[in-house]
């Protein structure tokens, strides 16, 4: 999609708007707990 296209969509469409930052917020923290389960220490 277009930027134009995208915009015109999301201001057509304004839940989707929210819904799509929810789902990116979502997706960073994801990655960030896997990031975080997947460090290990080696220690004495």
């Amino acid at each position: 999609m277009s930027d134009t296209t995208m915009r015109e969509y999301l201001a057509e469409h304004p839940k989707m708007a929210g819904a799509l930052f929810t789902l990116l917020m979502l997706l960073s923290q994801a990655g960030t707990a896997a990031a975080a389960n997947n460090s290990s220490y080696i220690g004495p």
